[in-house]
C-alpha cells in the first residue's frame, strides 16, 4: 500500500472517529464558537489562510503560539490543529493555525514563504485579537516542524545580514519542534523506502540542489550562516523513540548542530512514541499529556497566576475509546 492510498485510510479512519467519538463538541465549537476565527485571509494566495482560537477570558493581553500542521507537504491543512488550538485555549492562550500551499499546488519555497508570511501577519496584527506581540511562540509538528524551522532560520539569516523584514525573530519567545525531519540528506532515502517516493520528494523540495537550503540542520553549520544562531530564540524539539516516519535522530542531530554554534537548544524524548502518538492519540486518550504540559509551561513561565490556574486545571476527558487508537496507530502511514 502506497502512501497515498494509506493517508486516505487513515483520514477515513479519523472522519469516522471524529464523527462517532468526538466531535460534536469539537466540530460545534470549530464552525461555530466565537472563539473560533475560522479563514482570517493573511496573503494572496488561495490558501493563505489562519485560523484563530481565543480563550474567553479576555483580560489582558494573551500569549501567542503559531501552529503549523504537518501533512506531508502533501496534505496539510489549518484545521488539523483544533483540538491543540481549542485545548491551549482553555489555558487563556492564543492559537494561530496557519495553513499553506501543499505539493501540487506549490513547493517548498512556496510553503516557506507562506508560512513566514502568516508569522507576520501574526506578529503585526495580534494585538487587534486581544494576543500579545512580544509573547509568540513558534510550533510545528511533522512536515509543518520542518517548514517552520526553515522560515525561523531562514528570518535569522535575513536579519544578521541586516536585511529589511516584516517581522522580527526577537517576537519569537521559543520554537516547539514535533516529531521534525530537519536534514533533507538524510530523510530522502528513508521517505522512499515509506512510500514517499524520491521522484516525488524531489518535486516538493525543488531538487536535490535545494536540500542543503531547506535543511536547517546543514545550514546553521554554513560558516556564512553562524552569525545567525545568537537571533534563534530557545529552541525546543520532542520526538518519540518509536517514530518510525522520522527517526528521533532527526531532532537529536539537529539540537547537536544548533548547540554547537552556539543556539540555546534541547531535546525532550518520549519513550515507545510513534510520529502521530504525541500530537494526535495522547492528546485524544485525555488525562495527563507531558507534552502539553511542558509547552503551556515554557509559555506561562514567570505569570504565576497562570501557572497556579495550570496546576488546577481537572484533567482533560477522554475523547477516543482506546481500542480504535491502538487501530489507528497499527494502520497509520505516518
Amino acid at each position: 500500500m502506497g502512501i497515498n492510498d494509506s493517508c486516505l485510510m487513515f483520514a477515513f479512519m479519523l472522519r469516522q472517529f471524529r464523527d462517532n467519538y468526538i466531535c460534536e463538541e469539537f466540530a460545534y465549537c470549530y464552525f461555530f464558537s466565537s472563539q473560533v476565527r475560522r479563514s482570517i485571509v493573511y496573503g494572496d494566495q488561495p490558501r493563505n489562510r489562519l485560523d484563530l482560537y481565543l480563550p474567553t477570558n479576555t483580560n489582558g493581553p494573551k500569549p501567542v503560539v503559531v501552529f503549523v500542521t504537518g501533512g506531508a507537504w502533501i496534505i496539510g491543512y489549518k484545521a488539523w490543529g483544533s483540538l491543540l488550538g481549542l485545548q491551549l485555549a482553555e489555558r487563556d492562550i492564543i492559537v494561530a493555525c496557519v495553513d499553506y500551499r501543499n505539493f501540487p499546488q506549490g513547493t517548498i519555497s512556496d510553503m516557506v514563504k507562506d508560512v513566514s508570511q502568516g508569522i507576520s501577519f501574526v506578529c503585526n496584527l495580534i494585538d487587534r485579537f486581544g494576543g500579545d506581540p512580544n509573547r509568540i511562540y513558534l510550533m510545528g509538528q511533522s512536515a509543518g516542524a520542518h517548514i517552520s524551522a526553515c522560515v525561523l532560520l531562514e528570518q535569522a539569516i535575513k536579519e544578521s545580514r541586516g536585511e529589511s523584514t516584516t517581522w522580527s525573530v526577537s517576537q519569537i519567545k521559543a520554537y516547539f519542534g514535533l516529531s521534525g525531519g530537519y536534514n533533507l540528506f538524510n530523510l530522502v532515502n528513508h521517505f522512499h523506502n515509506r512510500g514517499l517516493y524520491r521522484s516525488i520528494f524531489l518535486s516538493i523540495m525543488e531538487g536535490e540542489e535545494s536540500f542543503e537550503q531547506f535543511s536547517p540542520e546543514v545550514r546553521i553549520k554554513d560558516p556564512r550562516n553562524r552569525e545567525a544562531a545568537s537571533f534563534l530564540p530557545p529552541i525546543k524539539l520532542f520526538h518519540g523513540t518509536s517514530d518510525y516516519s522520522i527517526p528521533s535522530d532527526a531532532s537529536i542531530n539537529l539540537v547537536e548542530a544548533l548547540k554547537g554554534v552556539g543556539a540555546e537548544a534541547e531535546v525532550i524524548l518520549y519513550e515507545g512514541k510513534s510520529h502521530t502518538d504525541l500530537f494526535l492519540q495522547d492528546p485524544l486518550r485525555g488525562g495527563k499529556d507531558d507534552l502539553f504540559d511542558h509547552v503551556v509551561s515554557v509559555i506561562h513561565a514567570g505569570d504565576e497566576e497562570a501557572l497556579a490556574k495550570d496546576a488546577s486545571a481537572p484533567p482533560r476527558k477522554r475523547l477516543v475509546l482506546e481500542i480504535l487508537l491502538r487501530l489507528a496507530r497499527h494502520i497509520s502511514p505516518f
